[in-house]
This record gives C-alpha cells, structure tokens and sequence, in this order.
C-alpha cells in the first residue's frame, strides 16, 4: 500500500510517499496549487492521501478527491501527533510521521464538511469577527473620551442615534485637527470605521436571515425557548450532519464541553472543561444558556439543580445547562422534532440505527 503524506504549506508542500510493503519513503517539494498536485498523484498514484487539517485543507482534500483519490484529514492537535523531547523537526520529518502514523492507523480524523456547508461555516464566523470588531472600535472610542475625561452615555446607549449624534459632536476632520484636537480627529475616523462595519454587519445579517428562512435545521432548533436565529446558526453551522456523531459524549467533547480525565490506579480526577473544538459554538452555548433561565422551564430547573445554592458553583451549573442543551440539539436535528420540555433528554439508547 503506498501512502501519500503531504504536509500543507501555503506556497509550498512537502509530500512522502511511503510504501508499507517495502517500508522505503521518498521525499518531494511542491508548489501549493493545483497543476503541480495533480502532477504529483499522477507520478506517484497513491492508495491513500493524508493531510492535515489548516486553513487550506478544504480545496486541496476536495480536489484530490474530485480525482478519484481517497483522502484522510488529520487532526494535529492528538496526543500521537505531538512531538516531545526531539531535536529536529522539519516538514520532511512530519510528511514522514504522518505517513507513518496512517500505516500504523493511529491517525485521529477531521470531519470535512461539503464545499457548500463550509461556505456556510465561515459566513457564519465572519459574522462572528465583525461583531468582535466592532466592539474593538468602541472600546477605543470610550477610551478616546476617557483620556480627556469626557464621560459619555454607559452600555448600549452610547450607540444609539443619538447617541451616536452626541459623540460626533466631539468630532473634527484630522487635517484641521491642531496638536491638542488629535483625538477629535481620531474620534472622526474611528467612527467612520465603526459606520462602515455596521453596514457590513448589516448585510451579512441580511443574507444569513434569508438562507435561515430555508434551512429547516435552523428553524427546528428556533423553536427551543430562548434560542434564536444566530445561535441557532452557530450550532447547524458547527454540526453540519448529526449522523457524524454517535452519542452524546462525542457531541460534547466535540465542543470541549467535557470534564479534562486525569486517570492512574485508584485515582481518578476530573477537572475542568478541555476547551476543545469550536470556541464560537462554545460561547454561544454558554451565553444563551444564560438567556434560557429566564425563558426556558428546563434549562432554569437543571441550573437551579446543579447550582444548589452555592456561589461557586454557578459556572459550573451553566456550563452543564450548555452541554446539555447541545446534546438536546443533536438529538432534535438527527430526529427532526421540535423541542418539548415534557421529554427527558434523548439518549444514545433511543436513536435510530444510522
């Protein structure tokens, strides 16, 4: 069996061909587009290509397969793949390991969604990165009028319209701006910034907004009290097919919403979350599940019967609430029911064979 490992990089590649049978590799470095990777499976017709996942895993996993070839993605974040205690390491030595590893089957796969689903995926984290910009801005607009000891409305209400109207007064165009006016002109151009990425929020809202009235996962999930239409993109966006997914602790450790395992003897501990997977989806999970106690009779009754009335434990009550709202999701998105708050939560036990 010959394995085709190539370690992605974005001008160039590293590819090695291993040959289980002989156990003998062979080494070649490669543009990073797409005539000069066709050229090399044409070379070397690999029984297997494995590559590990990065920002252009996408097009290169669904071009090699468009030719035929069947394709791994490899998690580098497993505990195999870590490299400890060694005094090289280049991208030939990872190509290598790589290919290595497959033979051995010890490779931890990534789940590659469909070109459309992962369009789909970034809009939804662009959404994401705009917002955090825009709070960027305004944080140093507050600064701006801090540093002159101008206080300004708090909260929300310093972006309203009028808000908006009585920081403009403050500003000034940059070239009229004399030495002790420079924040008036770095006010004006960071309010400009902020209008434009406002805009740009507004158009992506827009298009999300229309793609959510034909998506029926989206919709299901926005019958569950205190869930709308952007978390509910978050999480379809972050699952894509529940089928992928066998049982619940597979959802929840997919979110890194699962207790960190310390295991030797008789001890046994367990700490906090693993923070794993997407952090977009596990901060949208949390915030809403803040949301749910004051809308949802379920997320407020498993809350109330974890936090005890203890203090310290009030993030560990909703980050559980946060869990299990996931795997609730995952349930209602493999059944495609609706959400009832009648109905324990569906277990592994009682989903249909896939």
């Amino acid at each position: 069996m010959k394995i085709l490992a190539i370690d992605l990089g974005k001008y160039n590649s590293v590819a090695c061909l291993f040959d289980t049978a002989t156990n003998q590799n062979q080494f070649e470095t490669i543009t990073t587009q797409r005539w000069a990777l066709e050229q090399l499976l044409n070379q070397t017709a690999p029984d297997q290509i494995v590559i590990e996942t990065s920002s252009i895993t996408g097009w290169v996993n669904d071009f090699c397969q468009s030719l035929g070839y069947k394709v791994v993605v490899a998690n580098p974040s497993a505990e195999a793949w870590r490299w400890k205690n060694v005094k090289r390491k280049t991208d030939k030595d990872d190509a290598l390991k790589l290919a290595k590893l497959t033979a051995l089957d010890q490779i931890s796969t990534v789940y590659v969604p469909v070109a459309e689903r992962r369009q789909y995926r970034h809009l939804v984290k662009y959404r994401k990165t705009l917002v955090n910009r825009i709070t960027r801005i305004q944080n140093m607009i507050r600064a701006l009028f801090d540093q002159q000891g101008i206080s300004i409305p708090g909260g929300h209400r310093a972006w309203t319209v009028a808000g908006i109207e009585t920081l403009s007064q403050y500003c000034k165009p940059l070239a009229e701006c004399g030495v002790a006016e420079l924040w008036q002109g770095e006010l004006d151009l960071e309010l400009q910034s902020l209008d434009g990425l406002w805009q740009q929020l507004q158009k992506v809202d827009e298009q999300l907004e229309k793609m959510a009235g034909q998506d029926e996962q989206v919709q299901l999930l926005q019958t569950i009290p205190g869930v709308g239409r952007r978390t509910a993109e978050v999480i379809v966006a972050a699952l894509d097919d529940p089928k992928r997914f066998q049982n619940a602790r597979q959802v929840s450790a997919y979110a890194g919403l699962v207790p960190d395992q310390r295991q030797s003897g008789q001890t046994n501990r367990l700490g906090s979350i693993t923070r794993r997977g997407s952090r977009i989806l596990r901060s949208a999970l949390v915030e809403v599940a803040w949301v749910m106690l004051r809308y949802n009779p379920w997320a407020a009754s498993v809350y109330q019967r974890i936090y005890g009335g203890q203090k310290t434990r009030k993030k560990i009550a909703i980050v559980a609430v946060a869990r299990k709202l996931l795997v609730r999701c995952w349930a209602m998105l493999r059944h495609k029911r609706p959400w009832q708050d009648d109905t324990s939560p569906l277990s592994a036990s009682t989903l249909p064979s896939s």
